[in-house]
């Protein structure tokens, strides 16, 4: 299916991951230019891209960005049980093998790409840059889930417990804790959208899906000081559902050179879409802001390194007329 919203088109589209399942996947592109660089949308948990995510992706595509999501497996439109995430190891490989494949296009040949990831996705965003280290040109993190907020966890002696329980029961939706949809968004329309959206998961946490974003988030916070590529961090200074202060901490000890860092004071944990609109026009004028920086910085690199390519082709010219002659 295509449609034209304004000036950007967007499509959508099945396609089959290595296990037979059919995911979910659409693009929003701008229609009167070239692509300034592709952006890779990693969306958060029990969310999908095509009606949450749509008005970050129209902001990005109107601002001159190709913009791509894709469910999950268990979620959205993607096949597999509804709010169901058996292996963050096979999200993260669906995610890098459409990811890649898009990138490796002819026509995207050459553009920068970058990842956004939020708050479960932007866990996705860094394990797909541990995956592939040196190929992702920058990442844009929104309250990234490198460590789930205190006030979000169950009991420790709970945890033990349903931990335990995974091995028989891995569905079953067990795991106690305050409903997500109420202390993300701040904005009551916004709650209201998420609820009647039929593509977004309602109830409580699968015991496996519970266990994999404690597992994974644990081991992000420990391997921090490995993130190398450029990124943003963004967060709001009252976010109950990840932790502010392991975005600070991966700002100070991440191993990248070109790193920043926001905190928005009195912003919640919904910083694209669950804010009141004068707040997400101050994180998308930051987000934009950075992406913009990176594409010129990187264009300029291109033609001095081409520069430099040529000049080397044209010197080897010269010396080789000069043996000839």
């Amino acid at each position: 299916m295509a449609r034209e919203i304004e000036d950007v088109r967007y499509d959508e589209d099945f396609i089959l991951n290595s296990r037979g399942l059919k995911l979910f996947a659409c693009k929003w592109v701008p229609l009167k230019r070239e692509p300034k660089a592709l952006i890779f949308i990693c969306h958060g948990y029990a969310m999908e891209c095509s009606i949450t995510m749509e008005s970050t992706a129209l902001r990005l595509a109107r601002a001159g960005f190709a913009v791509y999501g894709m469910d999950y497996e268990g979620h959205g439109k993607s096949a597999g049980l509804a709010g169901y995430v058996s292996s963050f190891d096979a999200v993260v490989d669906d995610c890098s093998e459409h990811y890649t494949n898009i990138c490796e296009k002819e026509e995207n040949k050459g553009k920068m790409r970058f990842l956004l990831g939020e708050s479960m996705g932007g866990g996705v965003a860094l394990l797909l840059h541990r995956k592939k280290p040196d190929f992702w040109d920058g990442a844009v993190l929104v309250a990234p889930m490198c460590r789930i907020a205190d006030e979000m966890k169950p009991h420790p002696l709970v945890i033990s417990v349903l931990t335990k329980l995974c091995n028989y029961i891995p569905t079953w939706k067990l795991i106690p804790g305050q409903d997500i949809v109420d202390v993300a968004f701040k904005d009551p329309e916004v709650r209201e959208k998420i609820r009647s959206n039929p593509y977004c998961y309602k109830g409580r946490l699968r015991l496996k899906t519970g266990n994999e974003i404690l597992r994974v988030s644990n081991d992000l916070e420990k391997r921090l000081n490995e993130v190398s590529l450029p990124f943003m961090v963004l967060h709001g200074e009252d976010d109950k559902v990840t932790d502010k202060n392991v975005s600070q901490q991966l700002y100070n000890v991440a191993s990248s050179t070109d790193k920043t860092f926001k905190l928005y004071p009195g912003m919640w944990h919904g910083l694209l879409y669950g804010e009141p609109l004068n707040n997400i026009n101050i994180v998308f004028s930051d987000i934009i802001g950075w992406l913009e920086n990176r594409v010129s910085f990187g264009n300029l690199r291109l033609e001095r390194e081409l520069k430099l390519h040529n000049d080397d082709l044209n010197l080897k010219l010269m010396e080789k007329e000069e043996i000839i002659s």
